[in-house]
């Protein structure tokens, strides 16, 4: 966000844009890259993907996350308004990765302009995503024109994989690793505690 940007905008607003920053920065970014997406998906947030594009300026890469929904066998997610900096990069490069919670994929992002792709974007979105709703306010899901009003307004963009990528819950990954481990942490706890509750209710019965 740009400093003119941040200055327009009215003290509560700026309080919860810094909130949200620091939400991404130090939770949601960390989370989503090591793959534990799926612990923070919940029916009050929503789930949420970490998109990566590549800068327009400095050609780094820039990790951003994002409520999301699928639609028409594509990731489908919804800017602000066009001036949002991971949506500019996605259109300048469409060539983006995607962390999903369970799986990694590469994708093409395009800008949904069809009006009943979008529609149907907007419903997944508006129905599945929490933050989506918050964004755009209270929207007919019935109401075609509303929703190509809303689609004119927000941006929606279309990420359709061209690639799996191995996560690390896949072979190979950290995450079996770390299962191994705490099963094999958790199981002498476990037997001790059936063998010690069986030995009580045999000791009640005599």
């Amino acid at each position: 966000m740009s400093t003119s940007a941040s200055l327009s905008l009215d003290p509560l607003e700026r309080l919860r844009a810094g909130l949200l920053r620091r939400f991404s920065a130090r939770c949601a970014v960390p989370m989503l890259s090591s793959g534990l997406g799926s612990a923070m998906a919940t029916e009050l947030t929503g789930s949420l993907l970490l998109l990566t594009t590549i800068d327009q300026d400095g050609g780094e890469p820039r990790r951003t996350p994002l409520g999301y929904a699928v639609a028409d066998g594509a990731v489908v997610v919804m800017a602000g308004d066009n001036q949002a900096g991971w949506f500019r990069n996605a259109l300048a490069d469409p060539r983006v990765e995607v962390v999903l919670p369970g799986t990694r994929v590469r994708g093409s992002a395009s800008l949904l302009t069809d009006r009943a792709r979008r529609r149907a974007a907007l419903r997944a979105l508006l129905g599945a995503a929490p933050f989506a709703s918050m964004m755009v306010g209270e929207v007919d899901l019935d109401d075609d024109t509303a929703l190509d009003e809303t689609g004119e307004r927000f941006p929606i963009l279309a990420i359709t994989p061209t690639a799996i990528l191995p996560g690390p819950f896949d072979p190979g990954g950290w995450a079996p690793r770390v299962n191994t481990w705490l099963l094999l942490v958790a199981l002498p706890s476990a037997v001790a505690a059936a063998v010690g509750f069986a030995v009580s209710r045999l000791a009640r019965r005599r």
